[in-house]
């Protein structure tokens, strides 16, 4: 739900005002600007919610049906939730996971997709919190006799 929420969710309200800023007669003067500021910063707060639930994803693994020599009964649970991520660096522990097939592989390209995703979309979002402050002090460059 991380990418979905924080990537999607909460970057929808302020991407579509951002596109608006740009449109003449809509938001493209210094109150508009203004609110680009707090939407930004919402959408900033989205990607450090999908930053650290990414990262959790990540640090934990997937869960799946797996069985290892300590506990020769396979069961469902998540067999590297307390690796602290240890588990990445060693692919042999990863055929503890018998069930879905591939998962961990699943798991790493998703949450390192969801990961560079937010690390993008926060990188966004600061430098529109910056345009949107110059906007607001100096205002926008817009043609007033049109």
């Amino acid at each position: 739900m991380g990418g979905l929420i924080g990537g999607g969710a909460m970057i929808l309200v302020p991407a579509i005002h951002i596109h608006l800023t740009s449109t003449k007669g809509c938001c493209n003067n210094r109150c508009g600007m203004f609110l680009s500021i707090g939407f930004a910063a919402v959408g900033l707060l989205g990607a450090l919610y999908s930053l650290i639930t990414s990262s959790l994803g990540l640090a934990n693994g997937p869960v799946c049906f797996w069985r290892n020599d300590d506990s020769p009964i396979p069961q469902w649970g998540a067999p590297f939730t307390n690796s602290s991520g240890g588990y990445l660096n060693d692919k042999e522990i990863w055929d503890w996971c018998l069930e879905p097939e591939n998962v961990v592989e699943f798991n790493l390209a998703l949450f390192l997709t969801l990961l560079l995703v937010a690390i993008l979309q926060g990188g966004l979002c600061a430098i529109q919190m910056v345009n949107g402050l110059v906007g607001c002090i100096c205002g926008t460059c817009r043609d007033d006799d049109d």
